[in-house]
């Protein structure tokens, strides 16, 4: 499934953390918003370790794209998107 993990964290060493912990699973598009193509286990993973993380003021939002829309992403400028087979998790 495709992914996208936008996040606001207030505090810096957290969000550095929540970074840290995204780069293992997708790619870094831009502030606080990653891409990832992950699997339902890697998922799952992912938003656990996340959940154990955020405290009351912070937000991780997860948008999911069909094989349709990823089609309809458009982009201009910015990092190119890196071969997604690299992402383990």
């Amino acid at each position: 499934m495709h992914v996208v993990v936008a996040y606001d964290i207030s505090e810096d060493k957290r969000r550095t953390k929540i970074h840290s912990i995204l780069k293992s699973y997708g790619q870094w598009m831009q502030f606080s918003l990653f891409e990832c193509n992950l699997t339902d286990t890697q998922y799952a993973k992912l938003r656990s370790r996340l959940s154990k993380m955020i405290k009351a003021d912070d937000s991780i939002l997860f948008y999911f794209l069909c094989a349709c829309c990823q089609t309809k992403v458009e982009r201009i400028g910015g990092e190119q998107v890196r071969d997604e087979t690299i992402f383990f998790a």
